[in-house]
């Protein structure tokens, strides 16, 4: 499905065709059977008990299984609920009521397994609702009964259009709250945006005197410039993570310049702040160059490495630009349980070292990011500030990458756009808890050079 540019995609253990049930019994035949997973748990609401059953439908060949856990016995009125979730195809609820004369067992005295006896036939009514069945799982998982109800996460990738430089801060955060707005209208719990989302790519240029350039950095976060855009954040419930360069004066009076990306909450709380590690490009001024790259002009590298966070009920990790093509990157996070991964970049379409690399610039961007999502199941949301800005144009191509490394969302435009796709977080535990189980399959013992070496120089 799509609609500007805007996809989502379930993964595809939960997608596909769905299945029906009918009535057991019958005639022969057959092909599509199913497996159900009971668990019934029981609940006492004045004087009569609710026995909450929650039942799991798979749809598989030739195999039939029922496992019911844990009937409690409580003696009063009995009230079934049953709630049926067949492949993220909805809920249906269904209510059996009945009279019954019943043992009485208290869930500290009863022994694991405890039976029901009815004395009447029952009587059912079904409806859809699908508030009910999240609640009944939620509850049954709280007596240890379920698995928590499952970590649903709707994300959106906030790309920016050019910056220019002479466009002023407050000008760019509205651009950033209208996405921002966007989003939480969808219904997003957070919004990625690109990396120096505040003002053009400034290094581009070169100066003499860097402090000439200090007016492109911030001192603070928030500052009254952005202010404004964690204020809306909070008041919309959203979170979002913001790039920009950060200008930081040390106890001992040393100026450091950092290219950082800030994590909020949706209280519009910092979680986390992260400073780039891998530094692209040039220090000195290059004359051949129809632009400069003087990042490791203007920023230092990072001391701290590649932190994980918990924030939205997830596991976050952050990278910035180049560190998405660097292995070590996603793998430094994936040792840390990393399920989430934000990134946003500027990419220059032209490679001055090799031209011919300008051609491969959206593919190498989707690859590395839909590997490192791959081999380290986690997902991957990718931001980009593209287009032409001061004459020099950018990759767009802003994409949300699965742990299976497909793309659940991409950007479409050179300009602002929202994507947006529903992470569906425990799908990751489908690569790390199988493929790429790192405690059971890695071999740190030789991999030795991953850290001893710089490179094939030693």
């Amino acid at each position: 499905m799509s609609d500007g540019g805007r996809t989502s995609q379930i993964d595809p253990v939960r997608a596909g065709g769905g299945g029906g049930a009918g009535n057991a019994g019958g005639g022969g035949g057959g092909g599509v059977v199913v497996v159900v997973l009971v668990v019934v748990v029981l609940v006492v609401v004045g004087g009569s008990v609710v026995v909450v059953v929650v039942v799991e439908v798979v749809v598989l060949v030739l195999v039939v299984l029922v496992l019911v856990e844990d009937v409690l016995v409580v003696g009063g009125t009995v009230e079934v609920v049953v709630v049926v979730d067949v492949v993220a195809a909805g809920v249906v609820v269904v209510d059996v009521a009945a009279d019954a004369d019943v043992t009485v067992s208290s869930p500290e005295q009863a022994a694991p397994t405890r039976h029901i006896t009815a004395t009447k036939d029952p009587t059912c009514r079904c409806h859809t609702d699908t508030s009910l069945a999240a609640e009944m799982r939620r509850a049954a998982a709280g007596r240890g009964r379920l698995s928590a109800m499952e970590r649903v996460l709707r994300v959106a990738g906030g790309q920016l259009g050019p910056i220019q430089r002479a466009d002023a801060r407050e000008q760019v955060v509205e651009r950033l709250i209208a996405l921002l707005t966007e989003a939480a209208d969808d219904g997003c719990d957070l919004i990625v945006f690109p990396e120096l989302a505040l003002t053009t790519f400034f290094p581009r240029w070169h100066t003499g005197k860097i402090s000439d350039f200090d007016h492109f950095y911030e001192t603070e976060m928030p500052n009254a410039a952005t202010q404004p855009l964690f204020d809306e954040a909070r008041r919309r419930g959203i979170g979002f993570s913001l790039g920009y360069a950060l200008l930081e004066t040390g106890d001992d009076g040393t100026v450091h310049r950092w290219n950082v990306q800030t994590l909020v909450d949706r209280e519009g709380s910092i979680v986390a702040t992260f400073k780039k590690v891998h530094i692209p490009g040039h220090e000195e001024f290059d004359p051949k160059r129809p632009f400069q790259h003087a990042e490791r002009y203007f920023f230092e590298p990072s001391p701290d490495g590649f932190g994980v966070w918990d924030a939205f009920d997830a596991r976050v990790g952050m990278m910035i630009c180049n560190d998405r093509r660097w292995p070590e990157t996603y793998r430094e996070m994936g040792l840390q349980g990393v399920e989430l991964i934000l990134c946003g970049y500027n990419t220059p379409i032209h490679y001055v070292p090799d031209p011919s690399q300008d051609r491969l610039q959206g593919f190498h961007n989707k690859l590395v990011m839909q590997s490192g999502a791959y081999q380290n199941g986690t997902f991957v949301v990718g931001v980009a500030k593209g287009g032409t800005e001061e004459g020099v144009a950018s990759l767009c191509e802003s994409i949300i990458v699965a742990p299976s490394g497909e793309i659940l969302a991409e950007a479409t435009t050179e300009g602002d756009e929202v994507i947006r796709a529903d992470l569906r977080l425990d799908w990751c535990k489908q690569y790390t808890g199988t493929l790429f189980d790192m405690d059971y399959y890695r071999r740190p013992e030789v991999y030795t050079r991953l850290t001893t070496m710089r490179g094939p120089s030693g």
